[in-house]
């Protein structure tokens, strides 16, 4: 792979300003934010007066810990807008989520806040070894989900030739990118996965592609599918994180020069970890629930956002700014199996781990009595398709499984092309518990 370290001379002065700096730079912006907040939303003026608490209790960055968290379903409580801090008018653009699970959580955007959200995207595709003039692929999917629009205004923001293909027809992803001779991708990681197969379907050397940077985000994954990508694409592999109740893509990203967690744009975002059970805040470098707070959006203030992600927090490397690690899972995707607690990137791992396996899987879950069972439907290589390979295939799975995540499940090894592909967000879990 080629070497796509920056520049210094090419970085913003913040990435690799003092500590000092940084942490000055982070309590005279904070104190704004929870000000804007406190007077503007009249939600967050009766959460922080509920809780004793106001915006000049803010002495030090510590005291953060003073002020009550906000949670996903304050957002959906306030819908459509009851959590924007500036009038209508002044929003110059609206994202929202789905809103499969009840109404959408939705966001909005200063015009402001838009060239802040440009600019840090910039920043970290710039950090992912991207440089002006190229041109970037953007598989993500546009509309109201900010991925494509977060990556394209980036990608212009730093002065790329943007090619707007969202998510979808995956015969003419790869027809683009070969004959645009696109040298940055981004898109989530399990949609890549399908483009390497339709690659591989169309008789392509994805190593032979014109791609020299994957940008991936969107949902977890593990170093051993970077491991899989770089070594099919011949490629940098690296890993983007945002969400739209925070911004959008772009809080932060890996830097290609190390790619050892993710730096957070920490000019932008305060970040805590906090014990998901307590909501104590935890040191840096222990594990536990990520918690954002932003530092300068106008639209959408968010104070103390409870992500549910879980990582932890380490020392800045190729940045001052401190890192997370990646990302390793939900504490709403994690699984309890008979008292152990699975995530599917844990299953991952150890699909990945064996050469018959194709890194393309789904996890059942179902009921028999009161014990719920785990099912792991996953496919063979064509290579190992056979009947006799693929039951093979299916106990060292079911082996490693219990070794090394401790739990005893049942393994599905179909033939290729049986479990269904994604075009945006992987669904790797499939819940079929009766309920109630």
């Amino acid at each position: 792979m080629k070497d796509l370290t920056p520049r210094k001379d090419d970085l913003e002065p913040i990435e690799i300003a003092s500590r000092d700096e940084i942490s000055a730079l982070q309590l005279q912006r904070l104190k704004w934010s929870l000000k804007h907040a406190y007077a503007n939303v009249p939600f967050y003026k009766k959460s922080f007066d509920d809780a004793g608490v106001h915006p000049d209790d803010l002495k030090t960055l510590s005291d953060l810990s003073k002020f009550p968290f906000t949670v996903k379903t304050d957002l959906r409580d306030n819908y459509p807008f009851g959590m924007f801090a500036v009038p209508r008018e002044q929003v110059m653009r609206i994202h929202a989520s789905s809103g499969t699970t009840g109404k959408p959580t939705v966001v909005g955007y200063t015009r402001n806040d838009l060239d802040v959200w440009a600019t840090c995207m910039a920043r970290s595709m710039r950090a992912s070894g991207t440089r002006p003039g190229d041109i970037v692929h953007i598989a993500y999917g546009y509309g109201l989900f900010t991925g494509g629009l977060g990556a394209h205004y980036g990608a212009e923001k730093l002065g790329c030739t943007v090619v707007p293909v969202s998510g979808g027809m995956t015969t003419r992803q790869v027809t683009l990118i070969e004959d645009f001779r696109a040298t940055t991708i981004m898109v989530t990681p399990s949609y890549v996965l399908s483009i390497l197969d339709e690659y591989r379907a169309q008789g392509l050397d994805p190593r032979e592609s014109p791609l020299q940077v994957g940008i991936f985000g969107a949902e977890p994954w593990t170093n051993a599918m970077r491991s899989e990508i770089e070594q099919a694409f011949d490629m940098h592999a690296v890993d983007i994180y945002g969400l739209s109740e925070v911004m959008g893509p772009g809080v932060a990203n890996e830097c290609v020069e190390t790619k050892d967690g993710l730096h957070i744009w920490e000019d932008h975002f305060y970040p805590e970890i906090i014990d998901p059970q307590t909501g104590e805040p935890v040191a840096d470098g222990e594990r536990g629930e990520l918690v954002f707070t932003s530092l300068s959006k106008e639209a959408f203030p968010i104070i103390r956002y409870r992500t549910r992600d879980l990582t932890r927090l380490l020392p800045g490397t190729a940045r001052s700014m401190r890192r997370m690690e990646k990302i390793t899972g939900r504490s709403d995707d994690m699984m309890i199996l008979r008292g152990v607690n699975v995530f599917p990137t844990q299953i991952e791992e150890q699909i990945l781990a064996l050469d018959g396996l194709a890194p393309h899987f789904q996890i059942e879950l179902t009921r028999e009595g009161r014990m719920d069972e785990m099912t792991v439907h996953v496919e063979a290589v064509v290579t190992h398709a056979s009947a006799d390979a693929r039951k093979a295939s299916a106990a060292a799975l079911r082996e490693r499984i219990k070794d090394v995540v401790g739990i005893t499940v049942r393994v599905d090894v179909t033939e290729p092309e049986k479990v269904a592909r994604s075009q945006g967000k992987a669904q790797r879990i499939l819940d079929n518990r009766p309920k109630g």
